[in-house]
């Protein structure tokens, strides 16, 4: 494997996963979640380190990698699910780090566009909750469900 300052590439996918971890990471941060800008920063470059290896490496088969990838950041994402009371919580959190790890494959594969549009997008699903068009339908459905409940016989 080339040594990091002879490749460009791997700068790029190195910077661009680190940047893309702290942009989604920012967000998850500013709303006091969970897992925050240190943690999906860690995610997505862990994420493309393990897939340029798997790369690098001949005889190594990079789809059993990825796969390993998927599985680790699924353990992952369950230790940042609480349930307590009836409700469930982080469960966002974890199918964000999800995400941001397919991302960092992108990344490592050397798929830049998919991985910035796929950023853009899981941004657009975290801010969508604080539009206040989304606000008002959730709150209305949420109501409407309340009052479903109250209003059904018990069992």
């Amino acid at each position: 494997m080339e040594t990091l300052l002879a490749n460009p590439d791997l700068v790029l996918k190195l910077g661009l996963s680190v940047i893309i971890g702290a942009l989604i990471g920012l967000e998850r941060e500013l709303d006091a979640m969970p897992a925050g800008f240190r943690t999906h920063m860690l995610v997505c470059l862990g994420a493309t380190l393990f897939t340029i290896l798997s790369i690098a490496y001949p005889g190594g088969d990079p789809t059993r990698i990825a796969s390993q990838i998927v599985v680790g950041i699924g353990f992952l994402g369950a230790g940042a699910i609480f349930k307590a009371e009836g409700s469930t919580r982080g469960l966002t959190t974890a199918a964000d780090l999800w995400a941001l790890a397919a991302i960092g494959m992108a990344i490592g594969f050397g798929e830049y566009v998919l991985a910035l549009v796929a950023t853009i997008v899981v941004l657009l699903m975290l801010m969508l909750k604080k539009m206040p068009f989304f606000k008002n339908f959730v709150q209305k459905h949420h109501l409407f469900q309340k009052r479903i409940e109250k209003e059904a016989p018990p069992q």
